[in-house]
């Protein structure tokens, strides 16, 4: 087997990985994890040559755009505070405390190469969390709190790893020059991910074309992250500025590129986190090389480092959700932000590390300054690799156990409350605009009155509770008439697009010709 089937194994399994996690209620990323664990076992798959300083820029700019087009500057401005303790001060005292733990237990393990274990270990992974949560049915809040956390944490993380690599490599360490990097880093990535942001929505602007549009919005994070790189900015951020800008910035009109754009982005976010994770299963076999003849020790410091971690995020989250709750008490406005102490488990249990912490250890440089081996980058690696492993295989297969033994489940009254409220805005929304178009043209009473009642199925076609007993058997009389209608037209519809698509290969047809008219016929099978 070559690097080329390798990869579309895993694209396979990534595709295939969704239907089957979801029938074992076990998320993908975790299968598709177990996966690359399997074949990096079997000895005729080869080993996998991606540069470790490709991984970061190849794999999270698609994925970190993904996952924030699904959330919104007010969601985190809403859970600013959590997401900051959990996503700056958790990852510091994480660090600090297996940078600790790793420094007293690991001989001859320098304190910056210590820090640098604790830097990539003390993110969890935003890919991981985003999925898993997803998938579990949990809380809006506590997943809004999660993705925020797992979005906005490795720039933190990442900051730490360069300064402590930096450390380690040339023996001087500056706190003030470390606090600055960090600074002008998230300005630096601020500024980027704004002007990108702005830039790039005047571009789709002009491009009348969905294709295209599209295509552009997979450069744009790539282009948001090696340009924030360059400047020495985070990279990360610079993406979560621009998706975030640009997810505030659709056109409601736009609907094209809003069909064609999320499917788009679905497949990307499903085949890219299915490679991102069967590649930390593959490259397990470096963590095995290099624990040779020295199972014994290595696996103690794993296990005390796991036990650091998990242990670290329990203790840190019982006053950080305390803390919380005081701050949210203190507000005059109501925002579902206070969690229970079931969340507050389920909040612990979530913190699995994955794509960043690998990426992170694999990109551990060989060799000193001065041509000295990087010191205990075996163990570091190995130990990074135990921690990833125990956190994303065991918390990730036990999660949704964890979940539904404590009884976490998303409000859905208050969601179907919500949903009604936006089916009467919209609903009133298209009256007044027929209100002003009334007031400007002449219709005639027959099309006022059925455009009236149009409007009004906007609303009751969201959520037919609005609509009062008459109305309601009236509307599902409808509904089953145009069911009929659709279901006649679509029959008719096919046998237009089979008649169009035979003549496909008839002699002297311009299959040009013949796919822009059978097009023509799927736009109509969706109205």
């Amino acid at each position: 087997m070559d690097q080329l089937a390798l990869m579309l194994l895993l694209l396979l399994g990534a595709v295939v990985s969704v239907p089957v996690g979801d029938r074992l209620g076990v998320p993908a990323p975790v299968l598709m994890t177990l996966l690359g664990i399997v074949l990096a076992l079997l000895d005729f798959v080869p080993n996998v040559n991606v540069p470790p300083e490709l991984i970061l820029p190849a794999l999270l700019p698609p994925l970190l755009y993904a996952a924030a087009r699904r959330t919104s500057w007010r969601q985190f401005a809403a859970n600013k505070r959590p997401i900051f303790l959990l996503a700056v001060a958790l990852v510091f005292v994480t660090t600090m405390c297996v940078a600790a733990v790793a420094h007293a237990i690991v001989p001859g393990l320098p304190v910056a190469a210590a820090v640098v274990l604790g830097a990539l270990v003390a993110p969890p992974d935003p890919v991981a969390a985003t999925a898993v949560a997803g998938q579990l049915g949990l809380p809006r809040r506590l997943v809004s709190i999660l993705e925020g956390e797992g979005l906005f944490n490795d720039v933190t993380a990442i900051v730490l790893y360069h300064v402590a690599i930096a450390a380690a490599v040339s023996g001087t360490f500056s706190l003030p020059n470390a606090l600055l990097e960090l600074v002008l880093s998230a300005i630096v990535a601020l500024v980027v991910g704004l002007v990108l942001g702005w830039a790039a929505r005047k571009l789709l602007d002009l491009l009348n074309d969905a294709t295209l549009q599209v295509g552009l919005t997979l450069l744009v994070p790539y282009g948001s992250y090696v340009l924030a790189e360059e400047l020495h900015g985070s990279g990360v951020l610079a993406v979560l500025v621009t998706a975030l800008f640009l997810a505030e910035a659709r056109d409601p009109d736009d609907v094209l590129m809003r069909l064609a754009g999320h499917t788009f982005w679905e497949v990307i976010d499903t085949l890219v986190t299915g490679i991102a994770f069967g590649l930390i299963g593959l490259e397990l076999h470096q963590a095995i090389r290099t624990a040779s003849g020295r199972w014994d020790h290595m696996l103690v410091w794993a296990a005390a480092i796991v036990g650091v971690v998990v242990f670290v995020r329990f203790v840190y989250l019982l006053p950080a959700t305390w803390l919380t709750k005081r701050l949210h008490a203190m507000r005059d406005y109501d925002e579902d932000i206070p969690m229970s102490w079931r969340e507050t488990v389920v909040m612990w249990w979530s913190g699995m590390r994955g794509v960043a912490s690998v990426a992170l250890a694999l990109a551990i440089p060989l060799t000193m300054d001065d041509g000295s081996p990087f010191p205990a980058r075996d163990e570091i690696i190995f130990i990074a690799f135990g921690v990833i492993m125990a956190t994303l295989v065991l918390q990730g297969l036990t999660l949704p156990w964890l979940v539904k033994r404590l009884g976490v489940r998303a409000d859905t009254v208050r969601e179907k409350e919500f949903e009604r409220a936006l089916a009467v805005r919209a609903a009133k929304a298209a009256k007044r605009r027929l209100k002003e178009i009334e007031d400007v043209e002449e219709l005639p009473e027959e099309l006022s009155e059925q455009l009236l009642r149009r409007a009004s199925d906007i609303g009751v076609r969201i959520s037919p509770e609005l609509a009062d007993e008459e109305r309601r058997e009236a509307h599902q009389q409808r509904v089953k008439r145009l069911k009929r209608l659709r279901r006649i037209q679509g029959e008719m519809l096919s046998a237009a697009r089979h008649e169009v698509l035979a003549a496909r290969s008839e002699p002297g047809a311009d299959p040009e010709v013949v796919d822009r008219v059978l097009r023509h016929l799927d736009v109509r099978s969706l109205r």
